[in-house]
């Protein structure tokens, strides 16, 4: 499965993501690996959408940073 996640930062902004393994990636941003989470640490796990298709997954992430995905993601995912 893949899992496309959105994270609440320290800073209260959002972080979207995709990954396979989402418990290690939550623990990656938290644990100073990831580079644009790094100063904006804890992050907590707002929500997540499970695909069994990487593509569409990945399809997903990328429209949930575009304008229309983020009204999206604004009113119906946090």
């Amino acid at each position: 499965m893949w899992f496309v996640y959105i994270l609440q930062c320290s800073d209260g902004s959002p972080y979207i993501g995709c990954t396979n393994d989402i418990e290690r990636r939550i623990h990656d941003h938290n644990s100073h690996k990831i580079h644009y989470t790094k100063d904006k640490t804890p992050v907590h796990l707002k929500t997540y959408i499970a695909f069994s298709d990487k593509y569409k997954a990945f399809l997903f992430e990328k429209y949930l940073k575009s304008g229309s995905g983020i009204a999206f993601r604004n009113r119906h995912l946090i």
